[in-house]
């Protein structure tokens, strides 16, 4: 995944391609991301809401994928067209920003990436927060981009008859996948067969870890190069 530094966001926030998407959201408060938007974010970023930008209609399971269609009229809402760089962030290590990241790059974005770090490491490299909405950029001279239909993405009929050798990981806290706790499902615990791999294990502090120490921490896991691997969490 393509990170970018606070430092060098700071550096290239008021070019004309830059498109920022603040992506904040809490588990059990749906409403606080959007709030905590209205309070205070990074000059020019615009608000992606889980629940109703990345998300279609709640049917099987917890925020699917929207429709390319509806993700397409996102983009244009946003301003975002193939020659814009995008940067996602978000204040919980990249979950929610990961997810805008993957969207894009699904749909063939090439100038896509996580602030790493986020909001904290925005703050600490100095960059201040604005109240205002900024008003949606669109470059004349630059091409929509091509949506498709989504890829990259299994059933849940091939989680539960996956082939010998696929890994299942759980990417959501220890504690949900053991079900010592359960903040929003109604029931704890994780699907048979998988691996507890939390995303929290990426991150040193705030920013993700060398490739050097991930590539390690999923060889430990069991996880090569070469590895076949389902990853789910407890939102989509």
């Amino acid at each position: 995944m393509p990170l970018i530094s606070a430092a060098d966001l700071l550096a290239d926030v008021d070019n004309d391609t830059m498109r920022i998407i603040d992506c904040r959201w809490y588990l059990g408060r749906p409403d606080d991301g959007v709030a905590a938007y209205a309070a205070g974010h990074i000059r020019g970023a615009s608000y992606a809401d889980l629940e109703s930008d990345l998300s279609g209609p709640i049917g099987g399971g917890r925020h699917p994928l929207p429709t390319p269609l509806a993700f397409e009229a996102t983009l244009k809402q946003w301003g975002i067209s193939t020659n814009s760089k995008v940067v996602a962030y978000d204040d919980r290590g990249g979950a929610v920003a990961s997810r805008l990241w993957w969207m894009l790059t699904q749909q063939g974005h090439a100038h896509t990436f996580v602030l790493d770090g986020g909001l904290h490491a925005w703050r600490d490299a100095g960059g201040r927060l604005t109240t205002d909405i900024p008003a949606v950029k669109t470059d004349s001279e630059s091409a929509e981009i091509a949506i498709t239909d989504w890829t990259g993405t299994v059933g849940r009929a091939a989680v539960a008859d996956r082939e010998d050798g696929v890994v299942l990981a759980d990417a959501r806290g220890a504690d949900r996948y053991r079900g010592d706790t359960e903040p929003i499902d109604a029931k704890a615990g994780h699907i048979p067969g998988a691996i507890s791999l939390p995303m929290t294990r990426n991150l040193e502090g705030n920013v993700f870890r060398d490739s050097n120490e991930l590539r390690s921490s999923f060889e430990t896991a069991g996880i090569g190069e070469e590895t076949r691997v389902i990853v789910h969490c407890g939102s989509g």
